[in-house]
């Protein structure tokens, strides 16, 4: 039998056991991100800094939304979504968990974006997200064999019938609302006529489907099918536009007349993430201008970062002018938050798009 110093020091030394073996299996940090959001040589950077591993997950706005509902919050310690995805979500579900803003370096980043996006992403006092890669979804277009397209009811016309292409998510329903004369965020604060502006929207976007040559899902398949010409003309995100723009000029992105729609991924602790010193230590290591602007070169995006521009790239700057002269940026629709109950609204509309009715 075991004397009472001897159980002591078994019980003290298992209790450190376990310390240790906790601290070993923490350090991994699961990531929920888009894709070219965490470059290969900028995981092993961080490892090489930290000692942490990172294990990333790509997804987008709808699937991050649906694997931490499925676990109430679990799986994963740091997610991407965008920031008008937040407060809806995070008051409807609780899947992510208030960001301890002093562990976060503020001065990294850019301070009017920091401020608008915790601003956007505040749920009863308590701030949920801070921003990383912001963009926007505009057209995407072969000047040279659709040379008037220059609005997204313009990817209707029947000229470029089983030409174009959009996805059929959220952003499209948002961007044709525009495009006729509606606002869509103008009404998020009413869901019935919300309802019926999202209907008139189907129904516009009904008349179009016999145009679309698919509703594309990866940039991937997208991009191919414009460098082939299978697809002249598309809503799509400004990256997919540059990057084609990079190998024919022909290709461009542009701003749509109604409004290019503005967007901001940000970094979000979801609810049961088992390691938020990882998750502080990723987002602050991400922010430093020299990283971030790798990242935003490797994403064809720009960043929250302050400084990392003067870190990018020509190119892109050059396509960023081309694409935004003063009165396009002006006209950009910055997706605000979006309320609850809303993308129940929409999927409905877009599950009949899909379905054909």
């Amino acid at each position: 039998m075991l004397t009472k110093r001897a159980s002591l020091k078994l019980a003290t030394a298992l209790a450190a056991l376990m310390v240790v073996g906790s601290a070993e299996a923490a350090e991994k940090l699961r990531l929920l991100t888009w894709s070219g959001y965490a470059p290969a040589d900028i995981v092993a950077q961080f490892t090489k800094e930290t000692g942490i591993e990172v294990e990333v997950t790509t997804s987008n706005n709808e699937e991050m939304i649906s694997k931490l509902r499925a676990t109430q919050g679990a799986g994963f310690d740091l997610a991407q979504p965008s920031q008008d995805r937040i407060a809806g979500p995070q008051a409807e579900f609780g899947i992510y968990k208030p960001l301890d803003v002093s562990k976060l370096k503020s001065d990294q980043f850019i301070a009017s974006m920091l401020e608008a996006t915790k601003k956007n992403t505040t749920v009863d006092g308590k701030v949920y997200g801070v921003p990383h890669i912001w963009g926007t979804d505009g057209l995407v277009v072969n000047t040279k064999a659709a040379p008037k397209v220059a609005d997204y009811n313009d990817l209707c016309d029947p000229s470029l019938a089983g030409k174009t292409s959009f996805r059929a998510k959220r952003p499209a329903l948002i961007a044709f609302a525009f495009a006729n004369g509606m606002d869509p965020f103008a009404a998020y604060g009413d869901a019935k006529a919300y309802a019926a502006l999202m209907d008139k929207v189907g129904a516009k976007l009904a008349e179009c489907k016999k145009n679309v040559k698919f509703f594309w899902e990866g940039s991937d398949q997208l991009l191919n099918a414009a460098r082939s010409g299978e697809i002249v003309a598309a809503m799509a995100w400004d990256t997919g536009g540059w990057k084609l723009n990079a190998e024919n000029p022909d290709m461009k992105f542009i701003a749509p007349k109604s409004g290019a729609l503005g967007w901001v991924d940000t970094f979000a602790i979801p609810a049961k993430g088992r390691n938020d010193d990882a998750a502080y230590k990723w987002i602050n290591f991400n922010m430093r201008p020299e990283i971030a602007a790798k990242v935003a070169a490797a994403a064809g995006n720009f960043t929250a970062s302050n400084g990392a521009d003067k870190l990018m790239e020509g190119k892109l700057k050059d396509q960023f002018a081309e694409s935004f002269p003063k009165a396009a940026i002006d006209n950009i629709r910055w997706y605000p938050a979006v309320p609850a109950g809303l993308e129940e609204i929409e999927g409905k509309v877009l599950d009949r798009l899909k379905a054909g009715s």
